[in-house]
């Protein structure tokens, strides 16, 4: 009987990789922050950027009427009364800024077009430029376009003269646009300052909120990492009183562990006494039916020694009963072994040569089992542990007694020995038909059978394995198997190896 040691893990779907809640709470925080800013940035960009274009069209509606009023203006002029060729005379209306836009558009064309510069010095525009202000429609309203050049965006506004003409007056946009440009910079920079303080302040706040979570999840790993399988536990691990405030969240996460482990360690206290009391009632069953065991056998042999042949069928139920008797006898030890081991009794300890004991065990093996191909591969210089012989000869035995009890005649058992380190590996392998994979995992355990039909002829017990395992443990060792068709490997490593120098 033979399986491959069960798994201790469940896999993990693979998946998108989820952020922590530490993460979350910060993208939580961090996100609406941004929206939040960038709202705000856009509007007051926006607002800003309206009061000051609606302040240029109020200066552009003061340009407008003295453009339209210059005729009417009393007093001497600082100019020709004409003014220069290809330059609106209206432009050197008093009042004029520098920068102020001119233009005189007849059936569509731009017949003037000039912007006035420092102390009356003006800038004639070029005709595309002209063509822009022509496509103006002269609704009084104002628009803004784009003279391109060092000129850049107007606000500009066409109005209607009474000989049919169009006056086109504009003021330019380049101090708005610097001054919403310089908002939109200060914006970002006070804006990221502010969203990386308020980052840093609510990583703080959430890594000191989130702390007693990371206790109650530290006290969880370590009783996660206690040997609970078996044996008498105390789970003395619980969250500490100052995280287990119910009228936190936090809070009432560690009083429910608190609760979860109270009830696990009283559930494990009573499944301990429990197998207390099924191995002490095995202990003492096994050692009681030992008297009368013995007592049969005595009485069978006795029955054989009297005078005289007996009858066939008496003879046969003679044999059956010493036959039954002795399988019975070895059931009993066996078990009077595993409960000795599962009461924690200390095995005899000594040095223990496994090349020796090796030897010896496929010698007993080979003549239980002559119809099997016995093969031994040893090391130059025996190999040397501590522990009990007789318990670690009862081992191999076991395993070389599984190699001939589930295989067929002619089968090649190996028996290997070797060192890694400070470990002894002894490998039992055999080239028989493997183990089936549904038995895999489950080898170990007692009165586990490769037969369910427990047949009685080849004197399983289900116990062999589970010796194995037992007696190995209880010498700080391991053993595993892997098995597949024609190739199946019982490997077990026993600490405190030694092996001494050879001789010269």
């Amino acid at each position: 009987m033979r399986a491959h040691p069960r798994s201790t893990g469940t896999p993990v779907p693979r998946g998108r990789r989820r952020a922590s809640l530490r993460a979350r709470l910060l993208v939580a925080f961090v996100v609406p922050l941004v929206v939040v800013l960038a709202v705000v940035g856009v509007a007051s960009v926006a607002a800003v950027r309206h009061e000051l274009v609606s302040q240029v069209d109020t200066r552009l509606e003061d340009v407008a009427f003295r453009s339209a009023n210059y005729d009417r203006q009393p007093g001497p002029r600082d100019h020709d009364e004409a003014g220069p060729p290809g330059r609106p005379d209206f432009l050197y209306a008093r009042g004029q800024g520098e920068g102020t836009l001119g233009a005189r558009v007849v059936d569509g064309v731009c017949t003037e077009a000039a912007v006035l510069g420092a102390r009356f010095q003006v800038a004639p525009l070029d005709g595309g430029q002209g063509e822009v202000l022509a496509t103006v429609p002269p609704d009084g309203r104002p628009r803004t376009v784009d003279l391109g050049g060092e000129l850049g965006r107007y606000r500009v506004v066409a109005t209607g003269t009474d000989d049919g003409e169009v006056q086109v007056n504009g003021l330019p946009l380049a101090s708005t646009s610097a001054a919403v440009t310089n908002l939109v910079g200060v914006e970002l920079l006070v804006g990221l300052l502010s969203l990386m303080a308020a980052a840093a302040a609510a990583a703080l706040v959430v890594r000191r909120t989130l702390r007693p979570l990371a206790r109650v999840a530290t006290t969880a790993t370590r009783v996660s990492e206690l040997p609970l399988s078996s044996g008498e536990v105390h789970l003395v691990d619980r969250v500490p009183p100052q995280d287990t405030d119910p009228r936190t969240e936090v809070g009432q996460v560690g009083a429910a562990l608190n609760r979860l482990l109270a009830h696990v360690e009283g559930s494990l206290a009573a499944r301990h006494a429990s197998e207390t009391q099924v191995r002490q009632f095995v202990a003492d069953a096994s050692h009681e039916l030992r008297t009368p065991l013995s007592s049969i056998r005595g009485y069978a042999e006795l029955v054989r020694r009297q005078g005289g042949e007996l009858p066939a069928p008496v003879s046969h139920a003679v044999g059956r009963v010493e036959s039954e008797a002795l399988r019975m006898s070895s059931l009993v030890e066996e078990l009077l072994l595993l409960a000795r081991l599962d009461a924690g009794r200390e095995l005899s300890s000594e040095e223990v040569d496994l090349t020796a004991l090796v030897v010896d065990a496929v010698s007993d093996a080979h003549v239980a089992g002559p119809d099997h191909r016995w093969q031994l591969d040893l090391p130059d210089t025996p190999v040397l542990v501590p522990g009990d012989p007789d318990r670690l000869h009862q081992a191999l035995g076991n395993l070389l007694a599984n190699a001939r009890a589930h295989t067929p005649a002619g089968t090649t058992a190996t028996t290997r020995l070797s060192t890694a380190g400070d470990r002894a590996r002894l490998e039992v392998s055999d080239d028989g038909p493997g183990i089936p994979p549904e038995l895999l995992g489950s080898v170990f355990e007692r009165f586990a059978r490769g037969d369910p039909a427990r047949s009685r002829t080849a004197g399983s017990t289900g116990l062999g394995l589970a010796i194995v395992h037992a007696v190995v443990t209880a010498h700080g060792g391991a053993v595993t198997v892997t098995s597949r068709p024609g190739h199946t490997v019982f490997t077990v490593r026993l600490p405190h190896a030694t092996r001494p120098a050879p001789e010269r």
